[in-house]
């Protein structure tokens, strides 16, 4: 059975919405942050840190990619931008767009811890409200 989390883009994110062209460069952006710290440390991490190619068919243009593994730990994690109605506490409604990261069937264990440290850096760079696979919350954005 597939399991989801999801990265909510709140009101006091550092963005209200995203692209999967900018969701692509924030992954480029981890896969190059993560290969510096290998060549400090002098041992080749990028393997190990990012383990997937970034791969997009072409009926999914802009709405959804995969992260594909040819290592024998991993298998696939997909991404996906949507929009939800969110309701207000004054009872006005408002368009809040989201991160879905979903785990396929195929799934494996190392599948699922890299999918949540991706969703704690996704999270973090853009401030937003984590729901992880296991239906906890985590606030990465100044809350009043």
């Amino acid at each position: 059975m597939a399991a989801n989390s999801f990265i909510k883009l709140v009101p006091s994110s550092v963005k209200e919405n995203i692209s999967t062209e900018e969701l692509k460069e924030l992954f480029l952006y981890y896969k190059d942050i993560t290969g510096k710290t290998g060549s400090q440390i002098k041992w080749e991490y990028n393997d190990a840190a990012f383990p997937y190619e970034i791969k997009e068919k072409p009926e999914a243009k802009g709405t959804w990619f995969y992260l594909n593994s040819e290592h024998d730990r991993y298998n696939a994690i997909l991404l996906g931008i949507n929009k939800e109605l969110v309701r207000e506490d004054d009872g006005s409604e408002r368009e809040q767009a989201y991160i879905q990261v979903t785990l396929p069937e195929g799934a494996t264990f190392g599948d699922k811890g890299k999918a949540n440290e991706l969703c704690k850096f996704l999270a973090k760079k853009l401030q937003g409200e984590l729901h992880l696979f296991n239906g906890r919350i985590m606030y990465f954005y100044n809350r009043k």
